[in-house]
């Protein structure tokens, strides 16, 4: 075995196969030393070095980091790309926020090289956190979907993004109409949808903001391109849930705006979800709809608790988000360590192999992309990253205790933020290297 065409990467490596059971240890692959094998930018094979070297791998070719976990890429399955310069702002609610905050920062996305920027700027973010794929909102202004997903491209990331459509209830120069969204979103998905590694998600940015023309329009669109994808926003506050009330009075809850123009389905995520009747969860199961668990976004902007184990009793498929800039990290290990204690705060408890797997295969399930991405599957792309453990003396000193895998997750995702990651790879090649620390760089005076 020859690795002249691919790469080599020896490293500690887990990924799963299935939803893990800690138990019996079905749907997890954990190798203490094991070596990762690209070609082409895939996966041709993942095991165990001793079982490689004896099938002929000189494993002196191998890149090697035997301190390291080497995981697939994580997924993010909701944020928001122009809310980057806005994370991490004072004293709001959500429908405050968004009008001091969201909306202001969105006007200037209708410059297309400020666009650009920040679109470039925000990918960066991305790899620098380990996440390899997400599920994008731009802004109502159709250049910046240009802007990112030209950057996207450029990038070689695998990205859901969308055009938000938006035609009431926000700030005159942030809507559009029910006909110039259509006109934009066809342009779009003509133009970007699976171009590459690129799809489409329609994107109204809740039933407050879109007319019933709009989310009319929006249904249309939805069963015209099959493949698309939807992302919109549900339940989030209850302050959001009265204000539905009063907009489509004939509704019989707020999912039910969304079931009345067509917009669920396996392809659909809502963000959020914290709020919703018995009726609501039945009928997102019945339609395999998914929520988006948003634990940073929730705490900070003070919206509710999320039941993971009540939706996920019912069928309904939960995935792993940010949510910058409502949510305060791109770390979706910052993110698991607050779903973590979202969970323990109702009696729940999130196994770390139960995190991990969330953050990778289990999203890619959720998004209808474990056919490409989520783990090392011979054939799937190469996303996957490289992390450094003891990324922090005090994490270091943590993981000498841990005993387990299950313990090392646990530490590192308790522990653990965007410096935990050494390095990420997109389709195989290296896309961010963080600089190693100099030797001796603490230090302590008398």
């Amino acid at each position: 075995m020859t690795v002249s065409d691919a790469g080599a990467f020896r490293a500690q490596i887990l990924h799963f196969t299935g939803v893990p059971d800690p138990l019996t240890g079905a749907g997890i692959e954990y190798m203490e030393d094991g070596v990762l094998l690209v070609e082409n930018g895939r996966v041709k094979a993942v095991g165990r070095a001793g079982d490689m070297a004896q099938q002929g791998l000189d494993l002196h070719q191998c890149e090697h980091f035997p301190e390291h976990l080497l995981m697939p890429g994580f997924i993010d399955s909701h944020i928001h790309y122009p809310q980057t310069s806005v994370i991490a702002s004072y004293g709001e609610q959500l429908l405050d926020w968004l009008n001091n905050y969201t909306f202001p920062t969105e006007l200037q996305f209708a410059d297309p090289d400020f666009a650009a920027v920040a679109a470039a700027e925000f990918l960066k973010f991305l790899l620098q956190n380990g996440t390899t794929t997400a599920m994008v909102y731009t802004s109502v202004f159709a250049q910046s979907t240009q802007a990112f997903f030209s950057a996207a491209d450029k990038f070689n990331m695998r990205m859901i993004a969308g055009k938000v459509m938006m035609d009431r209830n926000a700030p005159t120069e942030l809507l559009d109409t029910p006909a110039t969204s259509a006109a934009d979103c066809r342009e779009l998905i003509e133009r970007w949808h699976n171009t590459r590694r690129l799809q489409y998600a329609l994107t109204p940015r809740f039933a407050p903001t879109s007319s019933p023309e709009q989310l009319a329009v929006t249904g249309k669109l939805y069963r015209d391109y099959p493949g698309l994808y939807l992302q919109t926003h549900l339940s989030e506050s209850k302050q959001e849930i009265a204000w539905i009330k009063t907009l489509y009075p004939k509704a019989r809850n707020y999912l039910d705006v969304y079931d009345h123009y067509g917009l669920l389905g396996p392809r659909s995520v809502f963000g959020h979800g914290i709020h919703l009747s018995d009726d609501e969860i039945t009928r997102m199961a019945q339609t395999q709809s998914g929520i988006a668990f948003c634990p940073t976004s929730n705490l900070f902007l003070g919206s509710g608790l999320l039941n993971m184990a009540r939706l996920e009793d019912a069928g309904i498929p939960v995935s792993l988000a940010t949510d910058v800039g409502g949510g305060t990290s791109f770390s979706q290990l910052r993110t698991l360590a607050e779903a973590y204690k979202v969970l323990q705060l109702q009696g729940q408890n999130l196994h770390p192999l139960k995190g991990f797997y969330m953050a990778t295969l289990g999203n890619a399930r959720a998004l209808q992309l474990d056919n490409c991405i989520g783990n090392f599957e011979q054939g799937k792309e190469a996303d996957f990253i490289l992390i450094n453990l003891g990324a922090t003396p005090l994490q270091a000193l943590r993981q000498k205790t841990a005993l387990t895998v299950a313990e090392k997750l646990f530490a590192l995702m308790t522990l653990g933020d965007e410096h935990n990651i050494a390095r990420t790879y997109i389709m195989g090649k290296l896309a961010f290297r963080r600089a190693d620390k100099a030797q001796g760089a603490l230090v302590w005076m008398d």
